[in-house]
Order: C-alpha cells, then structure tokens, then sequence
C-alpha cells in the first residue's frame, strides 16, 4: 500500500499510488536492549546499533527506528531515535502503529485457512464467488489474486478515490465498494501472465471470503487469526485514530520541519490491502506462524510457498525478491526469509521470519519511503534490514 502526502491547509493533502511522505532530529539517543537481552550478542549487537543509528541520522531519514528479533521465544529489542518527537519517547515493542501493506499477509492468512477448511479454493474466480463485479474480471482466481498476477486496475490509482481523499483525508469509504472505482476498467493484462502489484487484489480477497462464508472480514480474522495465535492489540480500523500508546508516524521533507500524519488519513480507503494496526510484538508473532508452518496445512503451504523469482512486495525487501501466494520470500547475502513488507504516510515497515517459523524480524521506521519518492533511504533502509537479517539467520 503506497499513499503520499502532500501539504494543504494545517498540514495536509493526499494522493495515492506514489510513496512520499522540517527537520530531522540531530543524531537521536538511542535506547538499545538488544547486547543486554538474553542471549544478546555485544559484537553484532554493536554493528546493529550503529546501523540503526546512522539510518535515523541521515537528512531525510526517520525520526525513529525500532527492530525487534525474536529467536526461539527469546527478544532482543533494538531501537534509535524517537517514537513521539513531541515527548521524545523512543519507540516500544508495545507501541501500536500502522503496518500498511503487510495486511496483505492477513487477508492472505485468512483465505488460505479458508481453503484448507474447503470453504475457498485457489482455482475459485472472481465471477464464482463476486458475479456482480465486472464480466472482464470473472476469470480471475483466487490464486492471482494473492499472487498479484490478476490483471486488476488498481483502486488507489482512481482519479476519483484521489480526489476524494485529496478534499478530505478524513473520509470513511464504505471499504466494501472500493472495487467500484476502477469497476469501469478493463483488466490491466490477461490474468496469470504478468506480476503487477495491485492494492485492488487483497480487497477481492476479502469480499471473495466474505462471499464464502457469508461473515464479514473482521470477524473472520478475529476467528482464523487474531484469536489463534494470542494476538489482543491487532484491530483493523476503519477511522483515522490510532490506539494508545502508538508509534507517530512522520512526513520528512527536509528543510521543513517533521510533521505528524500518525492520523492524518482514514483507514476505511485501504481496509484488507492496508488497513490492519498491531504492535512490533504481535506482528512478530503473526508472521512467525503465518511464513511458517503453524498456521496453515502443509499441502496449503506449498502452494503458498509457490514463488516468482524477481517480483518484490512495495517497498522491495532485503536482498532478492521472489513472490509468493500474500507472502515474498527475501533471498539475502546470509539465506532465506519469508515475509512482507508495507508503507504508508509516516511508516515503513518488514516482517520476516525463519522459513522454519522460530526466528523473526520486524523491522519499522517513522517515516515513508519507497523507491519512487526517497530511493536513497529506501536502498540505505534494505542494507541495514539484510544486516539485522543475517544477525536473525547466523547467529544459531
């Protein structure tokens, strides 16, 4: 999910399908738990946090970084800068903030544990399951869709769903109707033949398993992940407030000064593709089980596990990219990764873990970056994600 800010009135407009988001706080105290958590390692600990450092120093950099690495049940926390500018309270494991594009990965859970429970298949189309959305779309499965390989026009790229937002970033949609605004398109290339990243696809996603089912999207990610797996600080709002306490997400476009956007647009426009908001920790937890093997069966993961060599999610994760079903594997210099990445206005965001299921990486900073709009940061930000990587993978 890639939405740009722009300024008008006290702050604020907004403009969706590119990713942009005063002053960069000088060289930011760092608060470092990761040398001094249980099995922390003062040597790489050291490297990771100077790395850490030196990202929230650059100009256009975040005002606060945390990663969190979890290696069979143990953490070690690792943070720099600030996660509140106006307090300087740096961020926190606990911290709620929004992971944009890795809700992906949750309409993603949710669908496959629907076709394990034989409620859903990959090979089940648009038009079985959706016959009111357009006739150009009914070939499409359920299996491109999390591929991004449907064909799809995207919604957020609508001149209508940006002017909306542009005039009102507070707007609610009715996020069961954002297919209506490209609902007038052709799809963009046959399905199956290319790889195009399409916030269209995961809201399919969701309504095919509404339409499954007959229940609404939220409650069945409270029944088939939330509940699960312990997570009680997940939601997926549909409003613009952020549950307390929560990581404030900045807009750094040097020289002005950092300004907040934590709750500058509503969640209603991004819903099952970017919508979800959890913690560090609980977003550790989801992908543990979700790129590992507790969640879904095994003939299901394999299809999951299923990938494109070359396509990456958006923003690109560490090392080379390769898509699968709601999930990207990272090929780093020190192995592989399962995992999902996302930005929106003020966060960038990683979750990976061992392909195994007992390591994890999430990895947030507080700004917005993508190749498109801060391309520097975003190549400092994947070097410093493949060294906190390879510190999750070696140190066995």
């Amino acid at each position: 999910m890639s939405i740009r800010v722009r300024r008008f009135r006290t702050g604020l407009s907004a403009a969706v399908t590119a990713a942009a988001l005063g002053t960069l706080l000088s060289p930011a105290q760092a608060a470092n738990a990761g040398p001094d958590a249980p099995g922390g390692h003062p040597g790489h600990g050291n490297r990771l946090q100077q790395g850490l450092e030196r990202l929230v120093a650059l100009d256009d950099g975040p005002p606060g970084a945390i990663a969190v690495l979890t290696k069979h049940g143990r953490t070690e926390v690792y943070t720099a800068g600030v996660g509140d500018i106006a307090t300087g309270r740096p961020p926190s494991p606990d911290d709620h903030m929004r992971i944009a594009s890795i809700s992906k990965a949750y309409s993603g859970a949710v669908a496959l544990r629907l076709v394990d429970e034989k409620l859903l298949s990959l090979d089940d189309t648009i038009g079985d399951r959706l016959p009111d959305q357009p006739a150009d779309w009914h070939a499409v499965t359920l299996r491109q869709l999390l591929q991004h390989t449907s064909g799809l026009p995207d919604f957020s790229a609508a001149p209508e769903f940006r002017n909306i937002l542009q005039s009102d970033p507070h707007h609610l949609f009715d996020p069961r109707a954002l297919l209506d605004f490209v609902a007038d398109q052709p799809l963009r290339f046959r399905p199956g033949s290319l790889y195009e990243y399409s916030n269209s696809d995961n809201i399919a996603v969701a309504l095919m398993a509404e339409a499954a089912t007959g229940r609404r999207y939220e409650d069945l990610l409270k029944d088939l992940v939330y509940r699960p797996l312990g997570l009680r600080q997940t939601s997926l709002p549909l409003g613009y407030r952020l549950p307390r306490p929560y990581l404030h997400g900045y807009d750094i476009t040097p020289p002005a000064h950092a300004e907040d956007v934590s709750e500058a647009i509503s969640a209603s426009g991004v819903w099952a593709s970017g919508g979800i908001v959890t913690t560090p920790k609980e977003l550790g937890v989801f992908i543990r089980a979700y790129g590992g093997p507790a969640l879904l069966s095994e003939q299901t993961r394999k299809e999951q596990l299923t990938f494109r060599p070359g396509d990456s999610s958006e923003p690109a994760g560490p090392g080379t990219n390769a898509a699968g079903l709601a999930i990207f594997q990272y090929t780093t210099r020190c192995g592989v990764l399962y995992g999902h990445t996302g930005n929106f206005p003020g966060y960038t965001q990683l979750a990976a873990t061992t392909p195994d299921g007992t390591r994890s990486l999430t990895f947030s900073i507080n700004t917005q970056t993508s190749k498109s709009n801060k391309p520097a940061l975003l190549a400092r930000l994947r070097t410093v994600e493949e060294d906190f990587a390879c510190a999750l993978l070696n140190d066995r």
